[in-house]
């Protein structure tokens, strides 16, 4: 036990769980912990939002595989949070969201900036731990980062204003980190049985693939079956895309290769992952999903196991243990697949190149609308396909990219390669506008090392881009790519399909990108040209990585649009009332 005041509690309880940084807004609600922020190690990256913060801290812990923190204002600043965390949510990130309220003496009298602050969160986190009294600071403060990382989930401490102030004697708990292991015994010994009788198994490589550190595992499993490997949606970095039996990401604009090899298998290994509902849905008129295949599910949280899919094993364990077990049991059992091997290498080749061959072809959409646009209004505009294609080219081996929400970035998914884990982020099933950028400044502050690309349209950029502030101010250079359409595509391309094109809040105004980037001290580079895609990229990374330049990079691309993103919920309207009816028929919306 150490005299110390709460704050110092605090403090050095985050420095015990080694917080490096924290991101946020200043703000007198905790004042006298940040005073001493810095003597302790830990550097405040003040932001433009605290909204930015959040995402910050999200991008932070993924690349890091450590806590990200982000701190603010009691009342308005903690409630711009929310957005965020439950992005961090979703993308199972163990942030860990302090959030200072109204004093003891003003709850509940009206003060300002006075609101209840834990039920805002109460869906988003895991754990919410309220300091009931000072004296408890540092015992609340290490369960949420204790909670955090045993969770893989956001955590909230909230904390009274005034209990910042006390003066007592402090223990500093011990990190406590846990072993999930291998999930049991008896549950590996039949996920075995089921896989030596398999003829055509096939590996879904999850998130939980890349928070394990478990890729070396998943090749190892993978390479013993001779079995194809597919990305689970929006984890396209949970296997090196130079491997041959690496054959892309399923779900929403994924790879075809991989959706028709998965819908020939008769075991599906899901290794780390939840097999969400959007990552599987159906694609490319394909029904790919083997319904009548047996499947092994491996998850870290048992609650996961079999809740979207009938599942024949479930095993609840860490992916990298697992994956590991399985294949020293595999390595001294015969299977029936092994006679298979060559003849499958050859078909995994074979559907991969056809991919390969009709996405170097897959120049521009094809519906009428699209067709309607290119035609008559975008001449000398840049085709999204052919761009995605050139920026794929163009990237680094260890870069890291993230991508927003939208009908471009959402195709960007058939492009995106990695060869290292803890490269690519998205908003994952929440599917938020404005997460891209932010969450590359929060990745590129945990790897200063490596090149950082974020992906938006010019939509969701004008959420997020005054973050560039926050790169010029404190020297985290990334590079962020904008695709300028001039319109909401994704949600255009519904009311294509299913309101005949009668067009409501979808344009956008024409800015300006690298006008804006350069009056916040960025460079800004306008590209119009296809040619000149690659060498922007490759300019923009070698100022950001040699002279700690921010760049953003605005592409001039027609207004074309993909499959349509949300078909599973959408329908054609029925009218009842005339004037609704003569509107459908008559409408100059087209």
């Amino acid at each position: 036990m150490t005299k110390m005041t709460s704050s110092e509690a605090f403090v050095e309880t985050m420095v015990a769980n080694d917080v490096k940084d924290i991101f946020g807004i200043m703000g007198s609600a905790f004042m006298d912990a940040m005073d001493i922020f810095e003597p302790a190690g830990i550097r405040l990256i003040p932001v433009v939002h605290e909204q930015g913060a959040g995402h910050m801290a999200d991008g932070y812990s993924r690349v890091s595989g450590r806590h990200g923190v982000c701190i603010g204002q009691n009342g308005p600043g903690i409630s711009n949070y929310v957005t965020a965390i439950a992005a961090a949510y979703w993308a199972h990130s163990p942030v860990v969201v302090v959030t200072p309220e109204a004093g003891t003496m003003g709850i509940g009298l009206g003060g300002f900036q006075e609101t209840n602050q834990l039920p805002m969160f109460q869906e988003f986190t895991k754990y919410q731990g309220h300091v009931v009294n000072p004296m408890r600071m540092a015992e609340f403060t290490a369960r949420c980062f204790d909670r955090a990382m045993s969770e893989m989930a956001p955590t909230q401490l909230n904390i009274p204003r005034d209990y910042f102030y006390a003066e007592g004697n402090f223990k500093i708990p011990k990190p406590r980190r846990i072993d999930r292991g291998t999930g049991g015994e008896a549950m590996i010994n039949e996920a075995v049985e089921l896989i030596s009788k398999a003829k055509f198994p096939v590996i879904v490589s999850g998130g939980g693939v890349v928070m394990a550190d478990g890729v070396d595992e998943c090749k190892a499993l993978a390479e013993r079956l001779g079995a194809p490997v597919v990305n689970s949606y929006l984890h396209n970095d949970s296997f090196p895309a130079s491997h041959k039996l690496w054959c892309g990401p399923l779900g929403y604009q994924g790879s075809k290769a991989g959706m028709k090899l998965i819908s020939q298998a008769d075991v599906v290994i899901a290794l780390g992952t939840r097999l969400g509902p959007f990552g599987t849905l159906r694609q490319y008129g394909m029904d790919y999903w083997p319904e009548d295949a047996k499947i092994i599910q491996i998850d870290a949280d048992h609650k996961m196991l079999g809740l979207v899919k009938d599942i024949t094993v479930g095993i609840c364990g860490d992916a990298k243990a697992v994956a590991s077990a399985l294949t020293t049991k595999l390595n001294t059992t015969k299977l029936e697949c092994d006679s298979s091997k060559t003849e499958r290498a050859k078909k995994i080749a074979t559907e991969k190149e056809s991919w390969e061959t009709e996405l170097d072809g897959w120049i521009h959409e094809t519906d009428p609308y699209s067709m309607d646009m290119i035609s008559a209004m975008e001449s000398g505009l840049l085709h999204p396909r052919q761009v995605l294609r050139e920026l794929e080219k163009a990237m680094p081996e260890d870069v890291m990219v993230s991508t927003d929400i939208g009908n471009i970035n959402s195709v960007a998914n058939s492009y995106l390669r990695f060869e290292k884990p803890r490269s690519f982020f998205a908003a994952m099933s929440w599917g938020n506008c404005g997460y891209a950028f932010p969450t590359i400044i929060g990745a590129k502050a945990a790897a200063p090392h490596r090149p950082a690309v974020s992906y938006a349209g010019d939509g969701a950029w004008a959420m997020s881009m005054v973050e560039t502030m926050t790169c010029v101010r404190h020297d985290i250079p990334v590079t962020a790519v904008v695709f300028h359409n001039k319109h909401w595509g994704a949600e255009k391309k519904n009311q294509v399909d299913f309101y005949d094109r009668r067009f409501a809040a979808a344009e956008l105004t024409d800015q300006n990108f690298v006008e804006i980037a350069k009056s916040m001290g960025a460079e800004g580079i306008l590209v119009d040209k296809l040619e000149d895609v690659g060498p922007a990229l490759k300019k923009a990374i070698d100022m950001q990585m040699n002279d700690k330049k921010t760049t953003i990079i605005e592409i001039m691309c027609t207004r074309e649009l993909g499959d349509p993103f949300r078909k599973d919920a959408l329908s054609k309207p029925i009218r009842y009332l005339e004037k609704y009816k003569e509107y459908g028929s008559n409408s100059t919306h087209r």
